[in-house]
């Protein structure tokens, strides 16, 4: 196939994506991320087709700026970074030129900015450094020890197997496996050393002889060669003005040192000819642990095993996973004090005047009393779990992009681990998620052991079950799955659309060929999905306490993520005197109710209502029903029963009303009582509920102590005290390609 032939295939592939990215017919949509994988897959089989790929994109995106068609332009940025990262050969001119357009677009406003900035930032490194992006996320994800590098990724999968078909868990779990078996540490050394060699040398690396070099090498050599081109490019790319040239030069010292003057001359055009095309290198995908939910505190306990493996895990010791070595004073903020175990006699101290004797001293030991040393506590500032502060007044607005103190939470302490949580379900699956979430987060603020060196990224990808029509199981299971698709069109084209295609593969036989290995669809999904998902949705967690007719029995408290559902039991309290008459046509209908709520204002004032009404069930609901508007609050729909009188007598009829809250207090009036359903989990059901009272879920450390003068200064004292009375709300982030899309 001739150059022109090749760019006219891919320029079709292209046309595709962005033809389906603005379809609005559902049929027509079916197949969007099916063009976008197939499209990844002509250069990842044939990588000399990667400069071609890179100018058809470039030239859409040039289109698009000309156009002021801004909706193609973050899917077109993803494409164009994730061919980038895999490609060697690619020549200057084409970085420059994309580095050049990702600065235009950061005039533009949020999230275009954002995600353009993010790209610029990597193509910087990579313009000067060819190779740098591969090799970073071939380390992370693979766990190559480096000390220049000693950044570590992994991806935790977690599927309940209630709401989850086995076909789709075993065929998750048969191409993890494959994968895993593939892509030894052995292999993946030598992709990065292959991968570097060539991404700088390009046309004069001999790929072939190279590859036939690191396969012959024992595994103590390889390591060797890994960490020599390691350590090469990463000084280099540390540098703050890196210079091509001289990167260059260093490698091919390198390329000589491995292959032999004879070698390296043959690749600078000896004796034999040069390849006609790159050498295909894979790019591994990242190490994914597959885990059935079962357990409440699985998620905590996974995460603490990625941090600390069981040869090293020590629980009761998890202050000790802090390095706080080379804090400055001024800057230390797990201030130490120590706790004094002496008796308070004055000849047990030491005078003023004098030094205190040594251990080993003849004074101290004819001394009958002894001053025992301290004990030595760290203890941590009262809001040290804190994320940054959010941008605008807390409570009312969706945040969407990643705050500005999320990378380093301690002075010269950064987050090497990145866990990387992705589940598969429905808006069970995320009710059961978000209350991992706030479990962990509560139990931070006692243990503090993961905070300090985790980075928690939170992926989702929605799986239903195959029960029901697709529209009803739409509409009912997959309401944040269709905001995120309303609020980022490329997560609707690449994760939505996607649903149905999952069910059908999983359920299909599996091959005996080798294609299903080579070419395996739903691990590539998900690893498109964790490495572009770079920018969160945040969502507020709801806690609802509950108090039961019985009272005997304590109240309750839970959380919700999506949606609480009120449903009126049939029977009534019993009651001291209570003689049984006939219902009329009014009482037989729902149940009397109290709903005391606050209004969700924009200003931000603080106005109450109080009605009372007869109804028949009561939603609350997170989420809006369409568009993507930010604000946070509860969406209320009651039935309410409505009375009418005309000739032929009274009639009644049901109407849902629709209003916003901030927070509501619901009490049955005429001792009828309520079933709750939490997110629509049936195994999150309470009976029995006289009353119960919802509001948003506050951080598990917000006034949780007194700020103290050691730790802060009066201005931020003032703050901290003006904070105290309004905490901040517990947001749960969501990641998507984009954030939210105006």
């Amino acid at each position: 196939m001739g150059s022109s032939d090749v760019e006219l295939d891919l320029q079709r592939s292209v046309q595709a994506v962005l033809r389906d990215l603005r379809a609005q017919t559902p049929a027509l949509r079916s197949h969007q991320g099916m063009w976008r994988w197939s499209l990844h897959k002509k250069v990842e089989r044939d990588p000399g087709k990667s400069p071609a790929l890179v100018r058809i994109l470039l030239r859409e995106l040039e289109k698009a700026e000309r156009e002021d068609t801004r909706h193609v332009f973050i899917p077109l940025l993803h494409t164009l970074m994730y061919v980038f990262t895999k490609a060697t050969g690619i020549t200057e001119e084409l970085y420059r030129r994309t580095y050049a357009f990702c600065m235009r677009l950061l005039t533009l406003p949020a999230p275009y900015c954002t995600v353009a900035l993010d790209c610029a930032i990597r193509l910087k490194t990579e313009t000067a450094v060819p190779g740098t992006l591969y090799r970073r996320l071939v380390m992370a994800e693979q766990n190559l020890p480096s000390e220049l590098y000693p950044y570590q990724e992994r991806v935790l999968l977690f599927v309940d197997p209630e709401l989850v078909s086995p076909s789709v868990c075993s065929a998750l779990l048969l191409e993890i496996e494959a994968a895993q078996t593939q892509h030894t540490p052995e292999a993946c050394m030598r992709h990065v050393v292959s991968h570097a060699l060539q991404a700088a040398l390009g046309g004069a690396c001999q790929a072939e002889a190279l590859q036939r070099k690191l396969q012959a090498s024992p595994r103590r050599a390889l390591e060797r060669y890994f960490r020599t081109v390691v350590t090469a490019v990463e000084q280099m790319a540390s540098e703050p003005s890196a210079s091509r040239k001289g990167h260059l030069e260093r490698l091919e010292e390198i390329y000589c040192t491995l292959l032999g003057p004879t070698g390296a001359t043959r690749g600078r055009g000896g004796g034999d000819p040069l390849p006609p095309r790159p050498a295909s290198i894979p790019l591994p995908s990242p190490h994914i642990t597959f885990h059935l939910w079962t357990d409440e505190e699985q998620l905590w306990k996974e995460l603490v095993l990625f941090l600390h493996p069981p040869p090293q895990l020590r629980l009761s010791a998890d202050l000790e996973a802090l390095d706080l070595q080379g804090l400055l004073p001024q800057q230390e903020l797990a201030r130490v004090s120590v706790l004094s175990t002496d008796s308070g006699i004055e000849r047990d101290l030491p005078s003023s005047a004098e030094e205190p004797p040594a251990p080993g001293s003849p004074e101290t030991e004819r001394s009958g009393l002894q001053r025992k040393g301290g004990v030595k506590k760290r203890v941590w500032p009262p809001d040290i779990l804190m994320p940054a502060h959010w941008d605008g007044p807390p409570g009312l607005h969706r945040r969407t992009g990643r705050p500005s103190g999320d990378g380093e939470l301690l002075p010269g302490v950064s987050r090497l681990h990145t866990a990387r949580v992705l589940v598969l379900g429905d808006d069970r699956m995320l009710g059961r998620l978000a209350q991992a979430y706030c479990s962990l987060r509560r139990r931070e603020t006692q243990t503090f052991c993961l905070t300090p060196r985790l980075s928690l990224q939170l992926y989702y990808i929605p799986v239903l079950t195959p029960e029901k029509s697709a529209s009803r199981r739409h509409s009912e299971l997959g309401e944040l799955a269709a905001f995120l698709g309303r609020a980022d069109p490329w997560y609707e084209s690449t994760i939505n659309t996607l649903c149905p295609a999952i069910q059908k593969l999983a359920e299909m036989p599996p091959a005996l060929h080798t294609a299903r290995a080579v070419d395996p669809f739903l691990l590539d999904v998900i690893t498109y999905y964790v490495r572009m998902g770079t920018q969160p949705i945040y969502f507020q967690i709801y806690t609802v306490k509950i108090f039961f007719s019985d009272r005997s029995q304590d109240s309750a408290e839970d959380i919700f993520l999506t949606e609480l559902k009120v449903k009126i039991q049939d029977s009534r309290l019993p009651k001291d005197g209570f003689s049984p008459r006939r219902r009329g046509p009014a009482e037989a209908l729902g149940a009397e109710l109290s709903l005391c709520y606050r209004k969700a204002l924009l200003s931000h004032r603080t106005q109450e209502v109080t009605i009372a009404l007869r109804a028949t069930g009561l939603v609350l609901k997170t989420l809006p029903a369409g568009g993507t508007e930010d604000h946070m609050c509860l969406n209320v729909h009651v039935t309410e029963v409505v009375k009418s009188s005309n000739l032929a007598g009274k009639s009644f009829s049901t109407v849902t009303n629709t209003f916003r809250a901030a927070d509501i207090r619901v009490q049955s009036q005429d001792q009828r009582l309520l079933t709750l359903l939490l997110d629509k989990d049936h195994r999150r059901t309470f009976r029995d509920v006289v009353r119960f009272e919802v509001a948003p879920c506050p951080e598990p450390c917000s006034g949780a102590q007194k700020p103290k003068s050691l730790w802060l200064g009066s201005d931020q004292q003032e703050e901290m005290e003006r904070t105290k009375a309004t905490p901040r709300p517990l947001l749960m982030p969501i990641n998507t390609f984009s954030g939210i899309v105006q």
